[in-house]
């Protein structure tokens, strides 16, 4: 028990770090240092931070639906991580990269550790709203507007941190690799978002059965546009 307690401490230490010098946090992930410990550190405690946040979203719905979405945000960003990684990592080797893929790995993990502390922090207000609102579409739009500003935050310091991390030489092939930087957010966001579609609900109708998974149809930008105009009153 005793060392359980010391392994998860070790874990949050490591977060703490991150969140309190960052600066040279990533100067450790140049060169390399315990990078597995920072690793494993990250997603541990970025998962349990993104489970407490969709537990309490799901719990809209039901128990069954708390446990289900806290077991899908975690997976949400871990997968589309998974999706995306190998295109930054391969279209930096090509231009010239030195950077291994752990430490690739490492900097992208900073991004959504960021986001899921972020998240965690609004998780009172998310509770907040869900307990003294029925209103579903309002509901869905607070969360938009909160997962979009988590992301963009979380996304706007992995695009800092490349600075630090990738090689800092003025050349063509280091200029070359920041707009690749660049364009791989905007894919990393478009496939979080419709990957987030797929996985869904995270929610649950109201007055509807537990559902696991819900039939492909429309899109996520279709559903905040129909989500938009029935608070307008436009149907």
């Amino acid at each position: 028990m005793i060392e359980r307690q010391s392994s998860g401490i070790k874990y949050f230490t490591v977060l703490i770090g991150l969140l309190r010098d960052r600066q040279n946090f990533l100067e450790e992930i140049t060169q390399g240092i315990r990078l597995p410990n920072k690793i494993i550190s990250l997603l541990v405690c970025s998962s349990l931070f993104l489970a407490i946040y969709g537990g309490i979203i799901g719990a809209y719905h039901s128990w069954m639906q708390a446990l289900s979405s806290a077991v899908k945000l975690p997976a949400l960003y871990l997968i589309t991580l998974l999706i995306c990684l190998p295109t930054l990592y391969f279209s930096n080797i090509i231009f010239g990269s030195k950077r291994t893929f752990g430490q690739h790995f490492a900097l992208v993990l900073t991004a959504v550790s960021v986001t899921s502390v972020l998240l965690f922090s609004f998780a009172p207000i998310t509770l907040f709203f869900l307990i003294t609102t029925n209103n579903y579409q309002f509901l869905i739009l607070l969360n938009v507007v909160i997962f979009s500003f988590t992301g963009f935050i979380g996304i706007s310091s992995l695009y800092q941190a490349t600075s630090v991390v990738l090689e800092q030489n003025d050349d063509e092939s280091t200029k070359t690799r920041r707009k690749i930087i660049f364009s791989w957010l905007f894919l990393y966001a478009f496939v979080g978002s419709q990957l987030g579609w797929t996985l869904r609900p995270f929610f649950g109708t109201p007055g509807s059965v537990f559902q696991l998974f819900r039939d492909r149809e429309g899109s996520f930008y279709l559903s905040v546009l129909q989500a938009i105009g029935y608070l307008l009153g436009i149907r």
